[in-house]
């Protein structure tokens, strides 16, 4: 396993926890990866066989084996990238589920990533996908600059 092949597997990991792979899910992997080298300057077919191969080798290994493998693959630099990047996938639907919370502690402690350094990462998703308002209200009005 390369190191493109082992991040992708993480984030892919990530968003497939329980074993389903929704479209949601799919697309917010698609654009943890478009912007980030290489795979920003891959075509959508050489996209789909790495994600198509990473599934497969899931299959055939297990989620666990993989993430072992590409924990080895990743330097550690690499790993707290793809932790952020499977920490965000899991924390932008919602709060971290307890069995989100569970895979990501396990998914650190496989990359070699402290709770510390973990938790400092994940508090930066609950910033960054929390509510505006603790409740719903209507807007307050916009002063109009045109009136």
């Amino acid at each position: 396993m390369n190191v493109v092949t082992a991040f992708a597997a993480v984030g892919l990991t990530a968003v497939s926890w329980d074993d389903t792979l929704s479209r949601a899910g799919a697309r917010a992997f698609r654009h943890a990866l478009d912007y980030r080298e290489p795979y920003c300057r891959m075509s959508d077919n050489e996209l789909v066989l790495l994600m198509d191969a990473v599934l497969a080798m899931r299959l055939e290994r297990g989620t666990k084996a993989l993430m072992v493998e590409a924990a080895k693959v990743l330097s550690a630099d690499q790993a707290l990238t793809a932790y952020a990047m499977a920490s965000e996938l899991m924390r932008s639907d919602g709060p971290y589920s307890a069995e989100e919370r569970r895979r990501l502690d396990l998914l650190a402690l496989m990359l070699s990533i402290s709770q510390v350094e973990a938790e400092r990462i994940d508090s930066v998703f609950d910033l960054l996908h929390a509510p505006l308002e603790s409740a719903c209200k209507a807007p307050a009005a916009i002063p109009s600059a045109i009136s």
